[in-house]
């Protein structure tokens, strides 16, 4: 990741994350990319497990990294 600027994170994000529930897993990339927010906090700010937020950063930035 630090080899890319805030901005361009954030476009790809914006970009690249469509479908269902893209809204609620872009602002949980970009809080986890961007500003830095462990699982854990993630998880219960947006109420759902652990496992399932690692589940979808792992998977939407893999998604992403292949676009920068």
């Amino acid at each position: 990741m630090t080899d890319h600027s805030r901005t361009e994170i954030e476009h790809a994000i914006d970009e690249w994350i469509i479908g269902r529930n893209a809204e609620r897993n872009r602002a949980i990339l970009k809080r986890r990319l961007i500003d830095g927010i462990c699982y854990e906090p993630l998880a219960e700010e947006f109420n759902l497990s652990v496992s399932q937020v690692k589940r979808i950063v792992y998977k939407l930035e893999q998604k992403i990294f292949q676009f920068l």
